[in-house]
């Protein structure tokens, strides 16, 4: 199994375009939310694998009962079937980068 969250994947600031295409070279779509401080996504389930990084700010993110904060350039594999849930933790705006894999979409 890949590991859950790997620090400096990308190059901060990262690049929105450079981490589309490495997504997409992995078989993940790439769209973004920009979420005001303490906006929080709770407890979803997805049938497909899904990748995170933060493009500015901070995230907590929950995977199964486990937490990590995520910075800038740090990336989350959240494995399909997994309860996870996705907190701004930051003073300001936080922008951060969520992809699905596209082959079990299909």
């Amino acid at each position: 199994m890949e590991p859950l969250v790997t620090p400096r994947t990308f190059r901060t600031p990262p690049d929105r375009a450079a981490v589309e295409s490495a997504w997409r070279d992995r078989g993940y779509s790439c769209d973004e939310f920009v979420d005001p401080p303490g906006r929080e996504w709770t407890d979803f389930v997805h049938d497909v694998g899904e990748l995170v990084t933060v493009i500015e700010g901070q995230l907590r993110l929950t995977i199964a009962g486990r937490e990590w904060g995520l910075d800038p350039g740090d990336e989350a594999f959240i494995p399909r079937g997994a309860v996870h849930s996705v907190k701004n933790i930051h003073a300001g705006t936080t922008r951060w980068l969520y992809g699905y894999e596209l082959a079990r979409r299909a």
